[in-house]
């Protein structure tokens, strides 16, 4: 069988990510059981890096 569309559709619906209950936004991975936005469920500490600091200053202009 190829890689089209008939394939991608036998998949699984249920949702990889839901809503994190600490940031609020649709980013904690069920399987894994962490939030990849703020590392919930992984550290008791927000996830943030320094390298993102010019992405979430240019968000917070919007």
């Amino acid at each position: 069988m190829g890689s089209g569309t008939a394939p991608k559709g036998r998949r699984n619906h249920t949702p990889t990510h839901i809503k994190c209950r600490r940031c609020g936004r649709r980013a904690y991975n069920v399987k894994k059981g962490y939030c990849a936005a703020c590392g919930f469920g992984r550290s008791r500490r927000m996830r943030k890096y320094s390298w993102s600091h010019k992405w979430k200053k240019k968000r917070n202009l919007l």
